[in-house]
């Protein structure tokens, strides 16, 4: 167990004969050898001291603190891990054209497939929209095999992205009642309840995702398929973008089930607001899917890792450091 995560609410971590233990009022839950860690990433409200924190340190342990609303993290580091050289060779790959356009292919590719057997799966179930969903799948694969034909630059890679997505988005358009107004993507603010769910999904992948960097000892702000920004975790957007079309798929079905329903939403000026009992009913949906996702999130970050792994020790070439 390198990586440790902490997301349970009023637990209390202490450090008893070289073990972290994990107890809540008073009852032990799990207890770790320290020996077996490498890092611990925190991401409810768990009770930690002062002192719990210097300890960890000084046995080796990181750890990292996440807020999974704000996505602000705190991360106090244990003893060199190896964490600063896979930077290096992450910051190496993002520096090289060659291997930065490989791999912002990789994520485009990744996500446009997934995007294409989720529409493929909705034709099965809706046959009135049959026809447009098996066109938009046909169109994305066919701008998926252009990514290996053509073999582009980030900025085409992105263009590819977009003209998929906006294929995708009026495809799933036909998967929603007419009430729902949902036309196809729209954000900042949102203008629909479909769109409203999306950015709130989309906002907790993301925290999952800058939680799976750092737990593999990358650094979030350092992408390929997105430029690194200001408040802007690069890396983590890339890592979520073959994740998107299962987020949709959650949401999509919150609503064909009436977990969410139009008296959930309310408007202020052009925004579509979730109210205070469809986000009790949102969150409670999206947990558990969320949570195995995370897996998929640990995956891919490794990949990235293991390349930069290899980018810093032997300064290969683009193919050897591919995803």
């Amino acid at each position: 167990m390198a990586t440790l995560f902490i997301d349970r609410r009023e637990v209390e971590l202490e450090i008893d004969h070289g073990a972290l233990t994990l107890r809540r009022e008073g009852k032990l839950l799990q207890r770790i050898p320290l020996l077996q860690l490498e890092r611990c990433v925190i991401t409810a409200g768990a009770r930690i001291s002062a002192s719990l924190l210097p300890a960890l340190a000084s046995a080796g342990v990181g750890v990292v603190i996440v807020n999974p609303r704000t996505h602000e993290a705190a991360v106090v580091a244990g003893s060199p891990a190896g964490d600063g050289r896979r930077r290096l060779g992450q910051a190496a790959l993002s520096l090289r054209e060659e291997w930065k356009s490989r791999w912002a292919r990789f994520w485009v590719h990744a996500k446009g497939v997934a995007q294409a057997r989720f529409l493929l799966r909705g034709a099965e179930q809706a046959p009135a929209a049959r026809a447009h969903l098996l066109a938009a799948a046909g169109q994305i694969f066919s701008l998926c095999g252009r990514l290996r034909s053509e073999r582009p630059g980030v900025e085409s890679a992105r263009g590819i992205e977009g003209a998929a997505s906006a294929a995708y988005f009026a495809a799933i358009s036909r998967l929603t009642p007419d009430s729902l107004e949902f036309e196809g993507r729209n954000r900042r603010p949102p203008r629909d309840p479909v769109n409203a769910c999306l950015s709130l999904i989309y906002t907790l992948l993301y925290a999952r995702a800058v939680e799976a960097a750092l737990a593999s000892g990358l650094d979030p702000s350092i992408g390929y398929l997105h430029e690194p920004a200001h408040g802007r975790a690069a890396l983590a957007c890339d890592l979520m973008e073959p994740l998107r079309p299962a987020a949709d798929r959650i949401v999509l079905e919150m609503f064909r089930s009436r977990v969410l329903r139009l008296d959930h939403f309310h408007r202020e000026k052009e925004a579509c607001l979730l109210g205070k009992a469809g986000r009790r009913a949102f969150y409670e949906s999206v947990e558990e899917p969320l949570d195995r996702m995370r897996g998929r999130l640990l995956r891919l970050a490794r990949v990235v890792a293991r390349a930069a792994d290899r980018a810093h020790h032997s300064g290969g070439s683009a193919e050897e450091v591919a995803p």
